[in-house]
């Protein structure tokens, strides 16, 4: 079953043989759409709120609060929704 969801829209702030920054804003029930991690990276939320996580071994609600840095290995493929009911934001730090 697709869901007709709005997008998320990415910001892209730095690009370079290093890293690559990127801000992440959603409306409420924004998604990313599926997507496979090809980095390493680093969330920083700018806010406290709940994102919705799909992956193929399930669904579950990630707790963020702002500031809190979390980190993610290559590899990771999900869905992310906002399930707030304002807008979200996030900066994610891929490392190269």
């Amino acid at each position: 079953m697709t869901l007709n969801r709005p997008k998320a829209v990415a910001n892209k702030q730095i690009d370079n043989e290093r890293v690559i920054v990127t801000e992440w804003r959603f409306e409420p029930g924004a998604e990313t759409s599926w997507h496979k991690h090809g980095y390493d990276y680093i969330v920083v939320p700018g806010m406290n709120g709940n994102l919705l996580l799909e992956t193929t071994e399930g669904n579950s609600i990630a707790e963020l609060k702002a500031g809190q840095s979390y980190y993610r290995p290559i590899g990771v493929e999900h869905n992310v929704v906002n399930a707030n009911d304002f807008e979200f934001y996030f900066v994610e730090i891929e490392l190269r």
